[in-house]
């Protein structure tokens, strides 16, 4: 009797034949976002475009997905506020936008203005109906404005020579929050969604009560507050002064009244001599035509 081998030859171990397994059925399948949500930085506006997404970002600029009032669809690019204020890299920033074909730079600012970050729109791209042709013209918007923020990094550069001591750094590399940039008129409240502008409206609404309220309970408050004393008047100035008349110096025991014991009226000493005379000064109190004014009196 002999004993036979139950092994059996087994296939090699290769890729799965078929499709591959997709996810089970009735449970969707997961979507790829285009962009990163815009953060509390980013513009929400600039120029004629509305920014919708963020598509990539470097140290040079960020790429957003952006659409203007009229349904045009663009791809923007714009400086970090690092670069943008390194006058080389405006420089090759509009040598870049300069190099582009004329009907892809859709709009762009102006590069004299220094205090803001440079930023250009490209496209065109027509309204994503499903084809590949739109999303063809997305993706090529999207190379482009990733060529205009290589050619301010200048990562693409090809090296001349041997690769000797530390890497280049740009030196505005880690300034990389969005760029200043300015709107007008504010975007508000024109891309607010109906519930924001009901929300908008009912705060205004609260606010206008809260007001109202606190004037009636000032008035209530003091409705019946005595009223406040007058101050002291302050004199006019006119063209008279007045004068003082001093007599002469009584004589002497003549201070005091003298008691009458029949209960007469007291009857007062009349002071002997003749009063001063002399001529009387005209003009305002304490002015230059004064003899001996105070400068207290000045009002």
């Amino acid at each position: 009797m002999t004993a036979t081998d139950s092994r059996t030859d087994a296939p090699p171990a290769g890729p799965p034949s078929g499709p591959p397994a997709g996810p089970p059925d009735g449970v969707p399948a997961r979507v790829i976002p285009a962009g990163l949500p815009l953060q509390p930085e980013d513009p929400p506006r600039v120029g004629d475009f509305w920014l919708r997404t963020r598509l990539g970002a470097n140290a040079a600029g960020y790429l957003y997905s952006a659409s203007d009032d009229h349904g045009r669809s663009a791809v923007v690019a714009m400086m970090t506020e690092g670069s943008a204020d390194d006058a080389a890299a405006r420089d090759r920033f509009v040598t870049a936008v300069d190099e582009l074909p004329v009907e892809a730079v859709l709009a762009h600012n102006d590069a004299d203005d220094d205090d803001l970050a440079l930023w250009v729109a490209l496209g065109p791209i027509r309204e994503d109906d499903g084809t590949s042709s739109a999303a063809d013209e997305r993706l090529i918007a999207e190379r482009r404005g990733e060529e205009v923020l290589s050619a301010v990094l200048m990562d693409r550069v090809p090296q001349l020579g041997r690769f000797r001591g530390p890497d280049f750094r740009h030196h505005w590399e880690n300034r990389r929050r969005p760029g200043l940039f300015r709107i007008w008129p504010l975007p508000w409240p024109a891309v607010l969604r109906p519930a924001s502008r009901l929300a908008l409206a009912l705060a205004l609404l609260t606010m206008a009560i809260i007001m109202a309220l606190a004037v009636l309970i000032a008035w209530l408050l003091f409705r019946n507050a005595p009223e406040v004393d007058p101050g002291p008047v302050i004199p006019t100035v006119s063209g008279t002064a007045t004068v003082t008349v001093t007599p002469t110096t009584p004589p002497p025991n003549t201070n005091s009244p003298t008691p009458d014991p029949s209960g007469s009226p007291t009857t007062f000493p009349t002071p002997t001599g003749s009063p001063t005379t002399g001529p009387v000064p005209t003009g305002s109190p304490g002015g230059t035509d004064t003899p001996g004014g105070d400068p207290g009196d000045r009002f």
